[in-house]
């Protein structure tokens, strides 16, 4: 039986372009909800899975090919802090619910693929975007946790998994062995910052990482897309630019705007969605076959990158 994701697959590998979502955790935030003090977005799908669906709905609605569950922040290790550690099957499968219900009442939801992301936070000191270094869990603690949360997206239903923000090395490989084991479809997404003297280097906030150390961890087989997200616009092409010579499969990229202050996004200086339309093309032009939206942005964003998909067939 051919899949969503089957569908999805083959025109990748025929070139073709795929719009993803935009987040949810942030657009959560925008419409109303409170984001937990410990935990973030995960504990918000318990109360607000009908929001949820609304939420995929609208992306479905602004072109998005690709919606991702609300599990980012879903976690043991994030639930826990919300005394919602032993949830996780329970909020998962919530979250899940709520993307197949948009994708069940969309005319063309048959095209339309679900996915879980799988990130490797760890909880974040209050009021700031950083580690907080006096909760981090032991190696065994991280697998476990991310080995859980890998599985309950596959036993929920998910049809690819969304390795989201890998910039810890060591963290980063632990997410990737988890989503690899359910021999689901993944992709990688790794995040980048500006170092103080100008290098293009990984988001980690507590150390000077080299953006090589977490492209290597990219296997040759296994991942069927890579790219860069949750990272400025502007810092997009130059991390692409290290990554494209180190893997041969589809390049995704949906950027961030604002910042991150535990436990809630601060929309600052939000990219318009015209400027975000302008890198979408760019990103087009330079061979990139995924585009969407992370943190801030919003389905404005999405119907942007769908005006850039389009501009982009007309002149190929």
């Amino acid at each position: 039986m051919t899949t969503p994701y089957d569908r999805l697959k083959r025109r990748l590998d025929e070139g073709g372009i795929i719009l993803l979502n935009g987040p949810t955790g942030t657009e959560l935030q925008r419409r109303g909800v409170a984001m937990d003090k410990a935990a973030w977005c995960g504990p918000a799908t318990l109360e607000h899975a009908d929001l949820l669906t609304e939420i995929h709905a609208d992306y479905i609605a602004a072109g998005a090919e690709v919606i991702t569950a609300n599990t980012f922040a879903s976690s043991r290790l994030m639930l826990s802090g919300a005394r919602l550690g032993d949830r996780v099957e329970e909020l998962v499968c919530r979250a899940l619910d709520a993307a197949y219900r948009a994708r069940a009442r969309a005319k063309r939801g048959a095209e339309v693929v679900v996915a879980g992301s799988l990130s490797h936070m760890i909880p974040i000191a209050k009021s700031t975007p950083v580690v907080d270094t006096r909760r981090v869990p032991s190696d065994a603690a991280i697998a476990d946790a991310f080995g859980e949360l890998a599985l309950s997206l596959m036993h929920a239903g998910c049809e690819l998994i969304l390795l989201e923000m890998m910039y810890h090395p060591g963290r980063a490989r632990l997410a990737l062995e988890a989503a690899l084991a359910t021999k689901l479809p993944v992709w990688f997404g790794l995040s980048a910052r500006r170092s103080p003297d100008g290098r293009v280097i990984s988001f980690d906030q507590t150390a000077e990482v080299p953006l090589d150390d977490i492209i290597a961890l990219i296997p040759r087989r296994g991942v069927d897309a890579a790219g860069v997200m949750h990272t400025r616009a502007d810092l997009v092409g130059p991390a692409l630019a290290r990554l494209r010579p180190r893997f041969d499969g589809p390049l995704l990229a949906y950027p961030d705007s604002g910042t991150f202050e535990m436990p809630n996004w601060r929309f600052v200086d939000v990219i318009t969605p015209e400027r975000f339309e302008t890198h979408c093309r760019e990103w087009l032009a330079a061979g990139v076959q995924i585009v969407g939206g992370c943190c801030g942005l919003t389905p404005e964003h999405i119907r942007a990158a769908a005006r850039a998909r389009d501009a982009h067939h007309a002149i190929s």
